[in-house]
């Protein structure tokens, strides 16, 4: 029985990986070389034009066809901010000669000059931080990029730029969030403040710790709000934003009433145990539910799974190879099989391929440059065991190959954290 099913196994992973039997002389692309060659398609074409303030004037876009009345420049400060989230941790690498690292200085270059000009009063790609509650969103994205990658992509600004943005950030306090995951965008503004040494709003970031904890519903999810709804935004938004403010917190030494210490390893075993949900929804063909709204943001889906393995924190359950061969399946299903950008390079509205209908009244294809957060991994260095560790069938290709695989169980959530005064 057991050499049926290790045929059975090798007969199932080989899809999975990159391997021509046909052609052994063939260069074979290894997952990290893929994950670059898409990372570098995605952003290449906002981050060269948005260098040269030519952004607004080249992009292709796309409106939902429910878009609500809002100013529909917000599409540019959507593109950006998403993406940079994204990108940012590979960005944070150091400088190396090869092929890979040519790409990313060249990356790294544009989006420094690209975020000069987002807030350039002058520059025709100066962004929309005014006059729309949409502007509180995303710049929240452009903050997280500056918390993942703060000495490459912050630290490097002139001083000007970055009292500019000092004044955009502390502008968006006028507007008031909904009930819902926007208290983490100011959350995410204001700690990425304090970590700057800029001026910060106590209030906004504690208020936004205590309604997360509020919102927790076990086993990893959060509620968006007082009501819990089965959808994706405790992977788009929860996790990451919240461990991003309490560790930026804990950066600038805040002493406040909170410990975000304590606070932050108890959101962090959460991460932990949505990561796990999360592979097990990747199915043996790298698919994974579609389900709830802003389904058009793509792998976000998959973010905390991509950020524990990026921070080295992913849980016992999952190995690196698994976790690797499982969102590179994933990636390739997505994006090898349909066409998911418009013909000026920009990406379409959809989940897999040019899906219009799928858009919310909120979407514009700039809003879709969130599934970038799935390259978080890119931020760890091409020799860390992620890349180099030999890929394994993840926990569904084990389940429905009739092969063991581990159980799964409730992550018991009990610690108190009492303010400290």
């Amino acid at each position: 029985m057991m050499p049926y099913l290790g045929t059975l196994l090798i007969a199932m992973l080989l899809p999975f990986f990159h391997v021509s039997a046909a052609k052994p002389k063939k260069t074979v692309q290894t997952d990290r070389e893929y994950w670059v060659s898409q990372a570098w398609k995605m952003a290449s074409p906002i981050l060269e034009n948005m260098a040269k303030g030519e952004l607004q004037k080249n992009m292709q876009t796309e409106y939902s066809p429910s878009f609500d009345s809002r100013n529909k420049k917000v599409v540019y400060m959507e593109t950006f901010g998403r993406l940079m989230a994204g990108v940012a941790p590979w960005l944070a690498l150091p400088d190396d000669d090869t092929a890979e690292g040519k790409q990313r200085r060249q990356l790294r270059e544009w989006a420094l000059a690209s975020y000069k000009n987002a807030v350039d009063p002058s520059s025709p790609d100066y962004l929309l931080w005014q006059g729309s509650g949409q502007a509180l969103v995303d710049a929240a994205y452009i903050a997280e990029s500056f918390l993942r990658a703060y000495d490459a992509l912050w630290v490097p600004l002139d001083e000007v730029t970055k009292q500019r943005y000092i004044k955009e950030f502390t502008g968006l306090r006028k507007v008031d969030p909904p009930y819902t995951n926007w208290f983490l965008f100011s959350s995410v503004i204001e700690s990425f403040m304090a970590k700057s040494g800029a001026p910060y709003d106590e209030f906004r970031v504690n208020t936004a710790c205590r309604k997360v904890e509020e919102w927790y519903v076990g086993d990893g999810w959060y509620a968006d709000g007082p009501v819990f709804a089965f959808d994706y935004y405790t992977s788009y938004v929860f996790h990451a934003m919240y461990l991003e403010t309490l560790q930026a917190m804990i950066d600038a030494r805040a002493n406040t009433r909170i410990d975000y210490r304590k606070y932050y390893d108890r959101a962090l075993k959460r991460a932990q145990k949505h990561a796990v949900i999360l592979e097990r929804f990747i199915s043996p063909e790298g698919t994974f539910p579609v389900i709830g709204r802003s389904t058009p943001y793509r792998l976000a889906a998959m973010q905390p799974l991509a950020l524990m393995a990026w921070y080295q924190k992913l849980p016992a359950e999952l190995s690196n190879g698994q976790v690797r061969a499982a969102l590179t399946k994933v990636v390739h299903r997505m994006y090898d099989i349909h066409d998911n950008y418009n013909s000026g390079g920009y990406l379409t509205i959809g989940f897999c391929g040019s899906q219009p209908e799928t858009a919310d009244w909120y979407t514009n294809n700039g809003s879709l440059y969130i599934t970038s957060v799935a390259f978080a991994p890119l931020g760890l260095p091409a020799d860390h065991p992620f890349w180099t560790d030999e890929a394994q069938p993840w926990t569904q290709v084990k389940a429905w190959g009739g092969l063991p695989f581990p159980k799964d169980h409730r992550w018991a959530d009990d610690p108190k954290t009492p303010d400290k005064w």
